[in-house]
């Protein structure tokens, strides 16, 4: 016997009661966290106590905040499947579509394990080039965790600057891509590839895989399991990249000095975002764990411009994903989508710790 769909007022209900518990326990989290520091016996003006405190306290609000985004956005994924996307980038004119897929790189955040099979299904289906790589570069930089945590811990300032400025290298970066006519060094199999491949895409995630979704409650009610769903799976997936992250972070915050950061990560120091960028590439991280070492080091004395700098390299050209992409891109087109969007990573870092 089939369970009934939950009706409309029994999901606001729902959705309303667990508002309130997350209000509640995001609104207890600066007092137990001093809490538990004083009966650890720490001073919260010391090296470790500083640490630690900082420790207690980003861990449950980057992880609340984590556990809302995701539950959001993956209802919104439920609208954006890997074959919808492509059919709404196909046949767009190139300037047009280099918007767009940036654009629904921002909803429709895959990692970078689906790099390949993405870049397959989207290049067969006749999205062009340059379309694809700003898809592909708006997708993990861009992404909608990032966005949100900045605004939590920063304000709307910089969070709406990290969205423009990612979308602007996506978009550009694409579109260079794109002016160039790099299809002869996609490997020669990718075009030789059936446009019909789309079930073994459809096998990435759980998150390219919506549910038959209907209208009325009972449609909003799979919806709604479909983001939970998605906490279940992401938040369990990067939990422990937000704890080695906040960990990092909480370490600069006690014991790293202000000057010395600054003395390398200042706007003064033309060469400092390049340096970042140079860090940032053969680091893994996702943003969930590249967030709370982003706000320890701008409390540091660090200048915005680098930090972020530093924060799309991390996200955007990380090793992990050149390896992943090497299945089907040759090394010298690996070597200018590497060139092209570190271009604009810099320029973004420069631009920002000139006029900030």
């Amino acid at each position: 016997m089939t369970e009934a769909a939950p009706s409309k007022g029994g999901l606001i209900l729902r959705l309303v009661f667990a508002l309130l518990v997350w209000v509640g326990l995001y609104e207890a989290i600066r007092p137990l966290a001093d809490t538990l520091t004083r009966l650890a016996g720490l001073d919260g003006e010391g090296h470790l106590g500083s640490a630690v405190a900082f420790f207690l306290y980003e861990t449950p609000k980057v992880l609340l905040l984590l556990v809302a985004v995701v539950f959001g956005v993956g209802i919104v994924r439920s609208f954006f499947t890997p074959d919808r996307t492509r059919r709404m980038l196909a046949g767009r004119r190139e300037s047009v579509g280099n918007v767009l897929a940036a654009l629904l790189g921002v909803v429709t955040p895959f990692c970078s394990c689906s790099a390949v099979p993405l870049f397959i299904g989207f290049v067969t289906t006749g999205v062009p080039l340059g379309v694809t790589f700003s898809f592909l570069i708006s997708a993990p930089m861009v992404n909608e965790v990032a966005l949100v945590l900045l605004f939590g811990l920063f304000g709307w300032k910089v969070a709406g600057l990290y969205l423009g400025t990612g979308l602007l290298v996506a978009i550009v970066s694409g579109w260079t891509i794109g002016r160039l006519h790099l299809e002869k060094w996609v490997e020669p199999w990718v075009y030789e590839m059936p446009a019909a491949g789309d079930a073994e895409e459809d096998a990435l995630t759980f998150a390219d895989q919506p549910p038959a979704l209907g209208g009325g409650a009972g449609g909003w009610g799979e919806r709604l399991r479909f983001g939970k769903d998605a906490v279940r799976d992401i938040v369990g997936k990067v939990w422990p990249y937000v704890l080695g992250g906040i960990a990092v972070g909480a370490g600069i915050h006690g014991y790293v000095p202000a000057d010395f950061l600054a003395s390398f990560m200042g706007r003064s120091s033309w060469w400092a975002v390049p340096l970042a960028v140079v860090l940032g590439i053969p680091m893994y991280s996702n943003a969930a764990g590249i967030i709370p070492i982003v706000q320890a080091l701008l409390e540091k004395g660090a200048a915005l411009g680098t930090v972020l700098a530093f924060m799309m390299a991390v996200i955007g050209l990380s090793l992990p994903e050149a390896v992943i992409l090497r299945k089907v891109l040759s090394l010298r087109l690996i070597a200018v989508f590497f060139g092209v969007v570190g271009a604009g990573i810099l320029v973004v870092g420069w631009l920002f710790n000139l006029v900030l």
